[in-house]
């Protein structure tokens, strides 16, 4: 299995959709692999596996608002999208306007 150090926004748009599906809410202290790189430096990632690779994705403060800000981009295009695109909703929406 190939094993990949690689920043976030490295991360092609499979995998990245893959991050936010494993740590829907977060990462936590369970999560955290700590390790030092080549230069002597701590790094701190978290384990993201495919079928033939291994990333380990470091982490950072942009990571954690990444992952955070992709729940309220999801709940802004949902309050977004309009909820008359259901034709039965608009039909129950017109019977109450038509007993006012």
């Amino acid at each position: 299995m190939k094993r990949i150090l690689v920043d976030y926004k490295k991360l092609d748009r499979k995998a990245a959709a893959l991050l936010i599906e494993t740590y829907p809410d977060g990462y936590g202290d369970d999560d955290i692999i700590a390790f030092k790189n080549g230069q002597g430096e701590l790094v701190q990632a978290v384990e993201l596996r495919t079928e033939d690779i291994l990333y380990l994705v470091k982490i950072s403060k942009s990571l954690s608002h990444f992952i955070a800000s992709f729940d309220d981009n999801m709940e802004r295009e949902l309050e977004n999208s309009s909820v008359t695109d259901d034709p039965e909703l608009e039909l129950n929406m017109e019977d109450e306007l038509d007993e006012e």
